[in-house]
């Protein structure tokens, strides 16, 4: 029979790449996510009955162990960006990997992968990167030969970043950003999805990689590349860290008294980390370790914000009309 995957979060924006992945190579794929039903997308990644959603909350040992029941290798995917009710930071992203981890222990599982950020630091004033490093260390405690995978920010077809930032491209002139001058390094999702399978598949060394693009940019310098992929002209506006934290404040009020209904644009907690550069350290090991070449963003980025140009699939055409003569 071919081995078994179970991946925590395997519906998300970077699981369901690994899933996809995973599948292709043959192995079955146990999907553990809040709600199977809105995770149904994921089975046609496989064979029938191959790749299979499956109800779990991390938050809960009975639930993680029920799903990792005769797993041969574990994938921790689960983040949040925000906390929202019972799923704070240090319930999802610290407590929630040390139960995964410990109960993949237990079990006798033999392989993990555990999906970080770069900028995880027990240190940090922000709880995102706090909790983040200290998921990593119970990881580490429980499975020591587990891989960590601390991507910079990930960009793909359903990411949270350039898809948003395009669409406020919709709403008017100027493009507000807060840490302009702050640098990432993007990474590609199906890169970090490699990244995982190779350690899943093959004999790589235990330890933290830190996965970044080959293009290192400042945050305006990524706004202007979106800019010229979706053909737009607009003036991108820096938001002092001081004024954006008075933002973070608000929205984060509103959020509360709203019982969450009401989404915060921007938090605090981002604006922390917004401070601090987003990229692969000097001495990390990364993708040349893993055998991978990472993917630039200019080939990829065209393939899904041409949605936002301003005639869309037809912008092209239009351009090329333009150049007819009559």
């Amino acid at each position: 029979m071919s081995k078994l995957v179970t991946i925590y979060g395997g519906s998300g924006f970077v699981g369901r790449y690994i899933a996809r992945r995973m599948a292709k190579a043959g192995w079955r794929v146990r999907v553990a996510v809040r709600r199977p039903n809105e995770a149904i997308f994921v089975k046609p990644y496989g064979v029938v009955g191959q790749v299979e959603p499956v109800l779990c909350n991390i938050r809960d040992d009975a639930s993680v162990a029920q799903v990792m029941a005769g797993a041969d290798a574990v994938v921790n995917c689960v983040g949040i960006l925000a906390k929202h009710g019972k799923n704070t930071f240090e319930a999802v992203q610290s407590e929630g990997a040390a139960r995964i981890a410990r109960i993949a222990a237990e079990q006798g599982v033999t392989r993990m992968v555990h999906v970080s950020a770069i900028g995880a630091d027990t240190e940090s004033p922000s709880d995102y990167a706090r909790t983040k490093a200290e998921g990593e260390a119970a990881v580490l405690e429980h499975m020591p030969d587990a891989v960590i995978l601390r991507p910079s920010i990930v960009f793909g077809p359903e990411d949270e970043f350039f898809n948003r930032f395009a669409s406020m491209t919709r709403l008017g002139p100027i493009l507000p950003v807060v840490g302009a001058g702050t640098r990432f390094q993007p990474v590609y999702v199906d890169d970090v999805a490699k990244a995982a399978e190779q350690a899943l598949t093959s004999n790589v060394d235990a330890g933290v990689y830190e996965l970044g693009g080959p293009d290192v940019r400042t945050f305006r310098e990524l706004m202007a590349v979106m800019l010229d992929v979706i053909r737009r002209r607009r003036a991108v506006v820096n938001i002092p860290f001081w004024a954006a934290s008075i933002m973070g404040f608000g929205f984060d009020l509103l959020n509360t008294i709203s019982l969450g209904l009401i989404p915060a644009q921007i938090t605090r907690d981002q604006v922390r980390n917004l401070r601090n550069d987003n990229v692969v350290a000097e001495d990390a090991k990364g993708f040349s370790d893993l055998g991978i070449t990472p993917t630039a963003l200019s080939s990829v980025l065209p393939e899904y914000l041409w949605r936002f140009r301003p005639s869309g699939q037809y912008d092209a055409i239009k351009e090329s009309a333009k150049n007819l003569r009559a």
